[in-house]
């Protein structure tokens, strides 16, 4: 072939190339803005190639001169791809005595580094047959080859790839006193993904959802429960979370000015009917029993009536009192803070009445979360 149709041939396989991948473009839509594969993509392509050859001077031929060829595979891992290539090339002879013709035909794997979209080096190997044609011999011999190349992404549908190697051809009768030629190449090619891109992966069902409706946390079941995570035996409200619990001993209505100093006997310092004052105070302690692992603070109270001195007095001796009736029914003391009084503070009703000023003279166990 000429060297003139050599060009031209080049130049079709390089066009057609980019016709296919012009046409991969306008199939899925992204001929505006193409995107890079973020993993890999396993859709066939061809690769067109022009490069030089470094020849073997056993040859006896002109030392360099171009190839052309065209390659078809595909990726079969994000790492690694196998061709099916040709590849051609003429030698003159030295001393001008004709032509030395080579058509290559063969597989060559590719072992790729790093991830899709980086510059990507690999390793090179090949095998091949090659067929020779000269003035001598019309004949077919072995060949392979190694090397190294790097290749980048350009858009979703094709790459560039450089590569340089050694090819050993193993050619022993076109010259009748030489036996085989080792030649250094190095290529240019484009690769041009058939088709549309293919879709990104589907994500994953979600997993099943677990059966929550006989499972219990705190009470509370597991499907409405928003705090699954908290110790059991937690005080929660409905959602599960952690409450805030003022155990504020309603009903527990203490006498005006009582207890006095010194007062041991709970029951003389309770306003009447003092037996369902102690109810309510059992009832707190049947609840401290049942929830081993809450600890309260002890909480004294009084009206707006007296000196400050003397309302806060009065209210660490209605906690103390409180304090001390719990400890007497069972409540170990470590599981109490106080007893702490808070005089005429933080009132719960008005203190303009009398029946608001009795229900500020009261005691509260405030549970610690």
């Amino acid at each position: 072939m000429k060297r003139k149709g050599l060009y031209i041939l080049i130049a079709l396989a390089l066009g057609g190339a980019g016709a296919v991948h012009a046409q991969d473009n306008t199939a899925s839509g992204s001929a505006a803005e193409p995107t890079t594969t973020p993993t890999y993509d396993d859709r066939w392509y061809i690769a067109p190639t022009v490069g030089g050859y470094y020849n073997d001077t056993d040859r006896n031929t002109n030392s360099r001169q171009f190839y052309y060829g065209i390659g078809f595979g595909r990726f079969f891992s994000p790492n690694f791809s196998l061709d099916f290539f040709g590849d051609r090339t003429k030698r003159t002879v030295d001393g001008d005595n004709g032509r030395w013709s080579n058509n290559t035909y063969g597989f060559a794997a590719r072992y790729y580094f790093l991830d899709w979209t980086a510059w990507r080096p690999y390793l090179l190997g090949g095998v091949m047959g090659s067929q020779h044609i000269s003035n001598f011999e019309h004949g077919w011999s072995p060949a392979a080859e190694v090397g190294v190349g790097v290749s980048k992404t350009i858009t979703d549908s094709s790459d560039f790839r450089v590569e340089g190697g050694y090819r050993y051809d193993w050619d022993d009768n076109t010259q009748p006193n030489k036996n085989g030629y080792g030649d250094w190449f190095l290529g240019f090619s484009i690769v041009s993904r058939i088709g549309a891109p293919p879709a990104p992966p589907a994500p994953p069902p979600p997993p099943p959802a677990p059966d929550c409706s006989k499972q219990f946390r705190n009470g509370v079941n597991l499907c409405d429960n928003k705090c699954p995570d908290l110790p059991e035996g937690t005080i929660v409200g409905p959602d599960g979370c952690p409450q805030k619990v003022v155990i504020d001993l309603r009903g527990v209505n203490f006498k005006f000015d009582r207890p006095k100093k010194g007062e041991k006997d709970i029951s003389k310092s309770l306003a009447e009917p003092t037996k369902d004052s102690l109810a309510v105070l059992d009832q707190a302690v049947d609840t401290l029993q049942r929830y081993p692992q809450v600890k309260v603070v002890v909480a004294g109270y009084t009206d707006s009536v007296g000196k400050d001195a003397y309302n806060q007095s009065l209210s660490e001796r209605r906690a103390k009192i409180v304090y001390d009736y719990l400890t007497a029914h069972g409540i170990d003391a470590s599981r109490l803070e106080g007893p702490i009084g808070h005089g005429k503070n933080d009132p719960i009703d008005t203190n303009d009445t009398d029946a608001g000023r009795a229900r500020n003279r009261r005691t509260e166990l405030q549970v610690q979360q």
